[in-house]
């Protein structure tokens, strides 16, 4: 493991809790360990970790991310969000490959939903030219695969952008209904996804 991938393990173990950790267990199942940290903890301890080690630059934060993602471990994985949201001037169109590896395992609203609406729907907005094109070619194939999951991401990616005035509102109807009625959404993830922009954007 990298040095600032020891030094985030090592202080979301000193920040755990056994109770927390019983409780997240049996709420994210058995696929899914837990240091019992708490949210505020994580961040802390991301936030620390790029004062402490400055120099890092796009890819040793995507390797980081990766790293961090790799042990299935929710405080980790949530720790890796973190770092891609406080990371977004560095990241790319290319970076939404590595970002779908992680929304195709994240398996948890709690994971998914930052990762779609922090940090790809903001990457995406701050694009322009043929990187904006080529990444909204990629929400495009995502909204039509049939993981519940990843239509769930390109559906939600889009919300700060559509509630600041941005985007394209009747474009992303259009897509929505296109989602909705092209792949069974069994567990409503989509259903639930298109009714929480809506939402955003009545607020």
């Amino acid at each position: 493991m990298s040095e600032a991938g020891d030094f985030i393990d090592a202080a979301l173990l000193r920040e755990s809790s056994w109770q927390r950790a019983e409780e997240a267990q049996a709420q994210y199942g058995p696929g899914l360990g837990s240091y019992g940290s708490s949210v505020g903890a994580v961040r802390g301890t991301v936030r620390d970790a790029l004062r402490r080690y400055r120099s890092l630059g796009r890819d040793d934060v995507t390797a980081l991310s990766s790293e961090l993602w790799e042990v299935p471990v929710f405080e980790r994985r949530l720790a890796a969000v973190v770092l891609l949201q406080s990371s977004l001037a560095l990241l790319d169109n290319s970076d939404l490959t590595r970002i779908e590896g992680f929304l195709r395992t994240a398996r948890l609203r709690e994971l998914a939903d930052p990762l779609a609406t922090d940090v790809v729907g903001p990457l995406i907005a701050g694009l322009d030219g043929q990187n904006r094109s080529r990444a909204e070619t990629v929400l495009g194939r995502w909204l039509q695969d049939p993981d519940d999951w990843l239509r769930r991401a390109a559906l939600m990616a889009p919300l700060r952008e559509l509630r600041a005035g941005g985007g394209d509102w009747d474009r992303y109807r259009r897509q929505a209904g296109l989602a909705e009625s092209g792949t069974p959404d069994d567990a409503g993830l989509v259903r639930e996804a298109i009714a929480a922009v809506t939402s955003g954007m009545a607020k």
